[in-house]
């Protein structure tokens, strides 16, 4: 990939534009996989660039962070409070099918940039706000980052197993990549339905109500039947899925009565199918700690690689515990093609995870990797600005 602005766009998306007016992860990584997705995407920036051009982890005066979430888009320095370049960034908008922004709730409309003064420019425009919080409330003004999401949806909590526990974070920013995940769905089914309408809408999407959702799938079945809520969480187990074994760490997870049966195949342990505390799934989830503590002292002592293999023969559900080198190195990986190498005309060689979603119709491909602050402001906007005058100048 170079810089090259000619790129030919394709992919699933090849011909929808894009102004993307966000910030950090949630609203850059979402906006990545659409335009990994084909959509030309152009990044507005201010004079100073997006906050993670600066973070640490850096070569050539790039940011690993940066390069990782905004490549195949083009970059344009805007400056909000000026009028001309306002009015240029509108006339731009006009003319795009999607603008996405992730201010804090108010300032879009206060720049003249809210949806009723954008879908008045442009009635098919497809609006996004991403907000942390929420649009109104409490809590919607406040700053907000990926651990604040984490404290006030339960995350942490959960995380920690018990009400009981100390609460812990996921030691990822699992919010905002949700978030981002959530937000390129809603945007392409509201492309979707404006094929079907002729018209763009407003779509509204907060981190808040992202994890919440994500949760409920598997940690709020306590919360579902409603009238009978549980007041206090307990831990269903003291133990995780991973376990030590005598040179590393295994994850097993035991599902259905075949997998129990298995693993005591496996291991040589026929005695704990007779054990009445695990005979059936349900019993297997009410004694889930006692059955990850007699799952733990089984294998404790087994060599690693010829357990897994015992396993895996069985037909028990486990993998090797890997580190982010090992990983990355796994031959698993190399089969799904899942990472691609290319060079950076300023950062060097780089390694990148592809979108994970492969379309064999309409393949999309790298085009460009992430830009240089304000490379295509010239050939995007000066033709949209008001000419200076000799004062100005």
């Amino acid at each position: 990939m170079d810089q090259d602005t000619t790129a030919t766009f394709t992919g699933p998306l090849a011909g929808i534009k894009i102004i993307d007016l966000t910030t950090v992860i949630s609203g850059p990584m979402c906006t990545m996989m659409l335009a990994d997705q084909g959509a030309d995407v152009i990044k507005v920036e201010r004079a100073d660039g997006d906050y993670t051009r600066h973070l640490a982890t850096r070569r050539g005066g790039h940011s690993a962070s940066f390069l990782n979430n905004n490549r195949n888009k083009r970059s344009v320095v805007v400056d909000l409070k000026d009028a001309d370049d306002l009015t240029a960034l509108k006339a731009l908008i006009a003319d795009a099918d999607v603008f996405i922004q992730n201010f804090r709730p108010g300032v879009a409309d206060r720049l003249g940039l809210g949806y009723e003064a954008l879908s008045a420019l442009n009635p098919k425009l497809i609006h996004m706000s991403i907000a942390g919080f929420g649009f109104s409330g409490p809590l919607a003004g406040k700053p907000v980052y990926d651990p604040l999401i984490q404290a006030v949806s339960a995350l942490t909590t959960v995380q920690a197993g018990s009400d009981e526990e100390r609460p812990r974070l996921v030691r990822t920013i699992l919010p905002d990549k949700l978030t981002a995940v959530q937000a390129s769905q809603a945007v392409t089914a509201a492309l979707f339905a404006r094929e079907r309408s002729g018209q763009g809408q407003k779509v509204t999407l907060s981190m808040l109500d992202t994890v919440a959702t994500f949760l409920w799938a598997s940690d709020m079945n306590g919360h579902t039947f409603v009238g009978d809520e549980m007041e206090k969480e307990e831990s269903q187990s003291f133990s995780d899925l991973i376990y030590d074994v005598g040179d590393g760490y295994l994850s097993i997870s035991i599902m259905q009565d075949k997998h129990w049966a298995a693993l005591a195949e496996a291991t040589g342990r026929p005695d704990i199918l007779e054990d009445p505390r695990f005979t059936d799934a349900e019993l297997r989830e009410i004694n889930r700690d006692a059955r990850l503590t007699l799952t733990q002292d089984i294998v404790r002592d087994m060599d690693r690689d010829t357990l897994l293999a015992a396993l895996e023969h069985a037909g028990v559900p486990c993998a090797p515990v890997l580190t982010r080198h090992e990983m990355r190195n796994h031959p698993q990986m190399a089969a799904n093609e899942t990472f691609f190498e290319y060079d950076h005309p300023t950062a060097g060689r780089l390694r990148q995870a592809r979108n994970p979603a492969v379309f064999y119709g309409t393949p999309a491909q790298n085009r460009r990797p992430a830009p240089e602050l304000g490379a295509h402001t010239g050939e995007i906007l000066d033709h949209l600005r008001s000419p200076k005058t000799e004062d100005e100048e």
